[in-house]
């Protein structure tokens, strides 16, 4: 059986990936791992006093985000695909795809915000770095809102 990593950050557009990711699979006989990355700082704040931690920050944040992870998952199993997710933190490109490697896929399936420009240029594009160091296919998926 083949296997798709789905990298998922919760946004809007999230269950339009998992539907389409869902379909991909189905056509080619593939489960689904789905992935998402937390950033690793998680819980600091910069403040009057400097950096500080908050645990509890942390915790809850990781808590919503097992928790979606499973709702999705959950998503994808009722429309009859195998699917596990995990969670991670680091840096989200090198993470998924090591993440990919790891788990020898076969496909990543990404979606693309349709921001470009001055957006990429400072903030970069996850999609662009992915699509760019993968060594398998990676299939974007248009999520922006027409308009």
């Amino acid at each position: 059986m083949k296997k798709i990593i789905l990298p998922v950050d919760f946004s809007d557009s999230s269950n339009k990936l998992v539907d389409y990711a869902v379909s991909f699979a189905k056509d080619v006989n593939a489960e689904i791992a789905l992935i998402h990355v937390a950033a690793s700082d998680i819980g600091f704040v910069i403040g009057d006093m400097g950096f500080q931690y908050f645990p509890e920050v942390e915790e809850n944040e990781i808590k919503y985000e097992l928790k979606e992870l499973n709702r999705l998952e959950q998503q994808v199993i009722s429309q009859g695909v195998n699917c596990t997710h995990i969670l991670k933190q680091g840096i989200a490109g090198d993470t998924i795809l090591e993440f990919a490697d790891e788990k020898n896929a076969d496909y990543i399936v990404v979606g693309s915000h349709g921001r470009s420009g001055v957006y990429d240029v400072f903030i970069g594009s996850l999609t662009k770095e992915i699509t760019k160091k993968s060594k398998i296919p990676v299939l974007v998926v248009p999520c922006h809102d027409e308009e």
